[in-house]
């Protein structure tokens, strides 16, 4: 999810003068900061709030404008950064062209760090969101649209002309299960609380398993105590619960776990 770093957040400097309002525009245009871009703001936030710093100086004394020309900025850390904000006219999309896109900044260069990441592309899209909940029309141009110019560069103006459609987000990983501990009343263990079960692929681990196997294999079971319950585990289970008239089945279940420890039949020749 995007975050959002308020100018207090990069410590802008305060405008020099208050801006034009812009209630409505015809969409956004999407810039690039040109210039060398140190690969190491991958890693470095900070880096990013030195660039707004930088840009903000550069157009307020070099340029002579009132503020940073951006109305946000996104950087490869999936954040935004406020700029001249919502509502109002940038200064970045060439004369006479501000009145008709606001301008969100992709903190990636013309070197160094070129190639815009998913969580750059993630923060730009989610600025282009909030400045279309602010007035901006479904335009998505890149600055060289009606302007001489190479920005936004190669590849995030390709990017730009494909619609600028959010990366695809790799799927959340699974939580691992947490360990099945034994919990034993002297020389009895309780019952873990899950039936141990052999289903296709999908064989349980743990130590509740190699509990149950260990005292499987103590009473004359042919198993192998590895904590993981597969066919062998449930060709025992089986045999286990036939040869002490508990329901027919090939899981360990509470009666079967409770009954490994109370009687002991004869293995089977089979198992």
């Amino acid at each position: 999810m995007t975050t959002m770093v308020t100018r207090a957040g990069w410590r802008a400097r305060r405008p020099t003068s208050s801006y034009t309002q812009l209630p409505r525009a015809r969409g956004v245009k999407v810039h690039y900061t040109g210039g060398y871009v140190s690969p190491k703001i991958v890693d470095d936030h900070d880096i990013c709030l030195e660039l707004m710093r930088t840009f903000q100086r550069q157009h307020i004394d070099a340029n002579g404008w009132s503020d940073f020309a951006y109305n946000l900025a996104g950087c490869p850390h999936r954040r935004l950064l406020e700029g001249r904000g919502f509502g109002v006219m940038s200064a970045a999309n060439g004369p006479g062209l501000n009145d008709d896109h606001y301008a969100i900044l992709a903190l990636v260069g013309s070197s160094g760090f070129t190639q815009p990441t998913d969580d750059l592309l993630h923060a730009v899209r989610d600025g282009i969101e909030l400045l279309r909940k602010h007035g901006a029309g479904t335009e998505i141009k890149g600055h060289r649209d009606g302007y001489s110019t190479s920005c936004p560069g190669g590849p995030l103006y390709a990017w730009v002309r494909k619609g600028a459609p959010r990366p695809r987000e790799a799927p959340a990983k699974p939580k691992p299960p947490k360990p099945v501990k034994v919990v034993w009343d002297g020389d009895v263990p309780r019952w873990p609380g899950r039936v141990l079960k052999h289903v296709g692929g999908a064989m349980m681990r743990g130590e509740d398993v190699r509990v149950w196997q260990d005292k499987m294999a103590r009473r004359g079971w042919k198993l192998d105590v590895d904590g993981v319950f597969g066919e062998q585990s449930a060709d025992v289970a089986r045999g286990y619960r036939r040869a002490t008239g508990l329901p027919a089945g090939d899981t360990v279940d509470k009666a079967t776990w409770a009954m490994t420890w109370s009687w002991t039949p004869p293995p089977e020749k089979s198992a």
